[in-house]
C-alpha cells in the first residue's frame, strides 16, 4: 500500500483517546487525530518520531491524523483504519496464502443483527469469513493482541465460533504493523478473557493468522507469516 505524502512530527501527549498532541518541525504544537481506538501500549513515548497524513475534508475538525510512531528505531502503524486495506492487498496479490484460492471477496458483512465481520470470501468450495485485527504491541520479541481489555473482540471471535458451527469456514488475521516480532501470542497478562476465548476458537475450528507488515513513510506492505502461538 503506497501511501499519501507524510509529514514529520514529535509525539507530546495522547488525550480524549482520540487526540494527539504532537510537535513540528518549526516549534508549534499541533492536535491531531488518532485513527486507534486501543491503548497503543509501549508506542506513546513523548519525544518518539510520527508520521502525519492530512485530510483535505473541510469538515474535519482536525484535518491531521496519526499514521504511524516509532518505536526503538522501528516504525509502527497504528492507524486502524489502512489494516483491512492491508489484507484485502495481500490477499489479492497471493501474500497470504492460507486462505486458498479466492474468488470474490466482500467487506463489512452483517453476521448478527448488531453484528459484522471484515471479510466474507467466496471460495470455489465455500466461503470464509475473516475478522482482521491490528496489532501495534510488541514485548520481548512478541507480537500480542489486544493492548487493552476488548469485550468487543471477544465477541467478534465467538461470532466466528458460531459461523463455523453452521458449517462456514472461519478466521481471525492479525495484522501486524511493526518489523521487530518473531512470532505471535494473545496478550493474556491484558485481557485473560480475549486470551481464552481465542484458544477456544482455535479448537473449534478457527484459523488464528498472523502476518507481519514492513512500515515506512513511504509504503506499508505485508511481508511474511508470523508463527502463531496460543498456549
Amino acid at each position: 500500500m503506497k501511501l499519501p505524502q507524510l509529514e514529520p512530527a514529535v509525539f507530546i501527549r495522547r488525550y480524549k483517546r482520540f487526540l494527539v498532541d504532537v510537535e513540528l518541525d518549526d516549534g508549534s504544537v499541533l492536535t491531531v487525530h488518532c485513527p486507534n481506538t486501543g491503548s497503543m501500549r509501549g508506542c506513546l513515548s513523548p519525544g518518539n518520531p510520527v508520521m502525519l497524513s492530512r485530510s483535505d475534508s473541510p469538515t474535519r475538525k482536525y484535518p491531521y491524523s496519526l499514521e504511524m510512531i516509532q518505536v526503538e528505531g522501528y516504525w509502527v502503524g497504528i492507524n486502524t483504519i489502512r489494516s483491512n486495506h492491508l489484507v484485502r492487498e495481500a490477499i489479492e496479490n497471493g501474500v497470504i496464502d492460507e486462505f486458498g484460492e479466492v474468488d470474490d471477496i466482500k467487506a463489512e458483512v452483517k453476521v448478527s443483527e448488531k453484528s459484522r465481520l471484515d471479510f466474507l470470501l467466496n471460495r470455489p468450495n465455500n466461503q470464509l469469513y475473516v475478522e482482521v485485527k491490528n496489532c501495534t504491541l510488541v514485548e520481548d520479541g512478541i507480537a500480542m493482541f489486544p493492548d487493552a481489555v476488548t469485550k468487543r473482540g471477544s465477541k467478534h471471535l465467538r461470532e466466528l465460533v458460531s459461523l463455523k458451527q453452521r458449517g462456514y469456514d472461519a478466521a481471525v488475521f492479525f495484522c501486524v504493523q511493526r518489523m521487530d516480532s518473531h512470532e505471535f501470542a494473545p496478550a493474556a497478562h491484558i485481557d485473560s478473557v480475549y486470551a481464552d476465548t481465542l484458544a477456544e476458537a482455535a479448537e473449534t475450528g478457527v484459523m488464528v493468522v498472523a502476518y507481519q507488515a514492513s512500515v515506512g513513510p513511504e509504503e506499508i506492505k505485508i511481508t511474511h507469516a508470523l508463527p502463531v502461538k496460543l498456549w
